[in-house]
């Protein structure tokens, strides 16, 4: 008789091809701030650092796409995900559609001292160049 092979087994690292296992592996990026590269073979097309707002599967009209303030993901748009793990527990996901992929890493918050002007950081309004101003209501004035 035979039986239905097991499930993977992935620990620390691994290649995904399952759409369901994609989207879950996918997960904890969900609402962060993640910095992206995107590479054509071995050359570096494209980086920067969103905010993932979606992950999405089994809906075609919804495209991928990264940019500085929003990233969707799409899990249909890509062949694998390549997982592993750094040295600080994080993961490093690599997306792959044939010869392109897209490195994703979530982007360090914590102050420590060794970063520098260049660190990522999570995305903010600057408002330097910008006064404040109250308005008060017409509580007072009769006419």
């Amino acid at each position: 008789m035979a039986s239905d092979p097991p499930a993977k087994f992935f620990v620390n690292q691994g290649l995904v091809t399952s759409a369901t296992d994609l989207q879950h592996l996918l997960r904890p990026i969900l609402k962060q701030t993640v910095s992206y590269r995107y590479l054509r073979g071995r050359d570096v097309v494209a980086h920067g650092t969103g905010w993932v707002e979606r992950i999405v599967a089994d809906q075609p009209d919804v495209s991928t796409y990264f940019t500085p303030i929003a990233i969707t993901i799409n899990v249909d748009s890509f062949e694998h995900l390549e997982f592993e793990t750094r040295p600080d527990q994080l993961l490093v996901y690599t997306l792959v559609q044939g010869d392109e992929q897209v490195v994703i890493e979530f982007v360090p918050t914590g102050t420590g001292e060794d970063e520098g002007p260049a660190a990522p950081r999570q995305l903010e309004f600057d408002t330097s160049g910008f006064v404040q101003m109250e308005l008060l209501g017409l509580e007072g004035a009769e006419e």
